[in-house]
């Protein structure tokens, strides 16, 4: 099994979670047989180990509700939303203002016109 997310997910490396993460549903492959979605509840971290708690996972025969990762393991959290329209508007705009400078105000010979 080879999982890569969702396409309203992207994938950071384990050591990058923080608090900000506390609370979302993450999705990760902890072995090569094994897929969890679940609610992240809590990080430990070391130098070379994240430890997460998961709500919504365990309580079950083979499911486990903690877990422990490389800090380069790929955990996928969702896709920010809000920063990536944010970023969008931001481009459009630079572009809107690029074009605005580059044909309107130009002359003949490609210079500023007063």
């Amino acid at each position: 099994m080879d999982y890569t997310g969702s396409q309203s997910e992207k994938a950071v490396p384990a050591g990058e979670l923080g608090r900000s993460h506390i609370g979302q549903t993450i999705s990760f492959q902890p072995n090569e047989f094994t897929v969890v979605f679940g609610k992240l509840a809590g990080i430990a971290r070391t130098e070379a180990m994240v430890y997460l708690s998961l709500t919504g996972v365990g309580n079950g025969t083979h499911l486990k509700d903690e877990y422990d990762l490389p800090v380069t393991h790929e955990v996928y959290v969702p896709v920010d939303v809000i920063s990536n329209a944010e970023s969008t508007i931001k481009d459009l705009f630079g572009k809107v203002q690029e074009n605005l400078r580059g044909g309107v105000h130009k002359g003949p010979d490609r210079t500023d016109q007063v």
